[in-house]
This record gives C-alpha cells, sequence and structure tokens, in this order.
C-alpha cells in the first residue's frame, strides 16, 4: 500500500492511518498495515481481556529494531471518543486509555503500540484486581521447556489449595499463570499470597526455582516473578504481538500443551495464533468470569 495516509471508517467511526508501509519487524518484513490487519482480526478474542482496564502502550513508531517508549497518559491528539480513566499514581494523575472498542485498538495499532499491557484491576477500582499473576522468567541456559516444568508444579500447588489457574505464553522467553479472582480482594492480599508460593516452590526445588529477582541467583532457574501484583505494575496481555525479531503472539495455552513441554510448539506467531483460535477459540475466557476466593497462608 502506498505511503500516504488513507481515511478508513471503523463501527462508524473516522481513522487516519498513516505510513502503511513502514516495516515494523525487519527480519520477515511485516508491515505496519499487517499489524493493523492483526489486531483487526483478533478483536473479538482480545476486547473482552482489555475492556474497562488502563492501558500502558509500548509504541514503537520506526519498528522493533529501533528504539520504543512507554505511554501511560493518554496522547493529546487522541480522538475524543478514545475512553479514559484518570487513576492516581503516587503524587500525580494518569490519564489512562481503555481500549473498549475496535476502533480504539485500531487507532493504536496504528501508532505503533504492538505491545499491550493492561492492569490487572478494573479502571473504576484500580485497587481491587480480578486476577492473580504469576511471570515465570528463565535464566538462561533455562528456557520454555524450564518455565513448563514451573508451570505444572504451580497449577498442582495451587490445585491443593483449591484454586484453577490458565497459563499462557509471554510470546517472548517466558511464562505466565493467571488466577481468575472476580471477587473481593486487594493487591494487599494477592501480592503475599503470590510471593508466600514462589518462596513454597523455591524451598521444594531450589535447583529448578528462584523467587527473588537478583540475576546472579537466576543462571538456570525459572524467577517466579510475583511481584507483577501490584497497583503500578502490568504485564502483556493476551493475544498482544511482542516486540521480537518475528510477530510472536502471547498465547493462552491448554495444560496438556504446557505438560509436553515442547518449547517449539509452544511459539505462535500472528498468522499462526488466527488459525489456532478457529480451532481453539479463548482459553483465557474463565479468567473473565470464574470466581475465586484466595485461602488464607
Amino acid at each position: 500500500m502506498a505511503a500516504k495516509a488513507v481515511h478508513v471508517e471503523v463501527e462508524g467511526r473516522q481513522l487516519r492511518l498513516s505510513n502503511l508501509d513502514k516495516v515494523l519487524y525487519p527480519a520477515v518484513g511485516c508491515t505496519k498495515v499487517q499489524v493493523i490487519d492483526y489486531y483487526t482480526r483478533v478483536a473479538p478474542f482480545l476486547l473482552p481481556h482489555l475492556r474497562g482496564r488502563a492501558l500502558t502502550l509500548k509504541r514503537y513508531p520506526n519498528g522493533v529494531d529501533e528504539s520504543y517508549f512507554y505511554e501511560k497518559q493518554k496522547p493529546s491528539h487522541a480522538p475524543d471518543w478514545v475512553r479514559s480513566e484518570p487513576i492516581r499514581a503516587g503524587d500525580r494523575t494518569i490519564d489512562f486509555v481503555l481500549c473498549d472498542d475496535l476502533p480504539t485498538l485500531v487507532w493504536l495499532a496504528n501508532l505503533a503500540d504492538l505491545e499491550l499491557h493492561p492492569s490487572l484491576a478494573l479502571a473504576e477500582d484500580p485497587d481491587r484486581p480480578t486476577v492473580l499473576a504469576f511471570d515465570l522468567d528463565p535464566g538462561p541456559p533455562a528456557g520454555l521447556a524450564e518455565c513448563c516444568e514451573v508451570a505444572v508444579l504451580l497449577r498442582d500447588t495451587l490445585r491443593q489449595l483449591g484454586l484453577e489457574c490458565y497459563p499462557k505464553t509471554s510470546g517472548s522467553k517466558g511464562m505466565q499463570i493467571y488466577v481468575p479472582l472476580n471477587t473481593d480482594t486487594t493487591y494487599d492480599g494477592t501480592k503475599p499470597f503470590a510471593n508466600g508460593l514462589a518462596r513454597l516452590l523455591e524451598k521444594q526445588h531450589p535447583k529448578l526455582v528462584v523467587s527473588v529477582m537478583k540475576k546472579e541467583l537466576r543462571r538456570g532457574k525459572v524467577f517466579i516473578d510475583w511481584s507483577q501484583n501490584d497497583r503500578h505494575k502490568n504485564t502483556v496481555g493476551f493475544y498482544s504481538l511482542r516486540a521480537r525479531e518475528r510477530p510472536t503472539v502471547s498465547t493462552p495455552l491448554a495444560w496438556d500443551e504446557v505438560e509436553a513441554g515442547d518449547p517449539d510448539a509452544l511459539v505462535f506467531e500472528a498468522h499462526e495464533l488466527l488459525e489456532r483460535l478457529g480451532d481453539v477459540g479463548d482459553l483465557f475466557e474463565p479468567v473473565l468470569s470464574e470466581r475465586q476466593d484466595l485461602p488464607a497462608l
């Protein structure tokens, strides 16, 4: 497509899309128009998980090989129909974008916001997370296979406590485990709970698991990052692209895929993810509605 801007209508909203032929993933020649196309096609599965959540943008205006920046404050040039929510952050208030509909998602893709990082809480109640999350980060030479091992250990421990959880790839080198709550809880409850479980697994499996962030302790192990359960943090969203060499996607998994532990079978690029959704649907749909209470530890 030509580099000049084009005007389109998306669900009744007028958008100006620019530089559609700009290459954002040079290794494979993936352009901005392909990024917009991916987010448009995945929107029915993605939007329910973004709706009503404060969104941190991670923008790559010149592609994944060039500099990027995070953006929390709603851009001044945003269309007036893009929803936002003011949230207190320390000594200031940030007007976060809410991606509630397809026009907003297309607008974000046009900004080269390749990665979508939503809050664990809804913007209307930023102190009450709807989920508890564990970020599994391998220290080389450990990788995705070791993350699968730790994910199964974490799942089995959570099930002993009466809790169901759901795995996804980060779309990069690690995994995340989500425990749906959708009950009256706060980060003051979820963060210590996650810390306690991480420390327990570290004690039980010291050669595989580490619960502290120090890099010198993480070689060959999987760091269970429990600190993501915080009002001021966010994790890459389900079905978000990642700014890697290729357009890989943070992909929900079935537990039998995790148990198989084949790293090569757990990496999905955008076109593969869209085909997969046609077969398996949204494996993270229960995260939106399943209600669970954290037990006292």
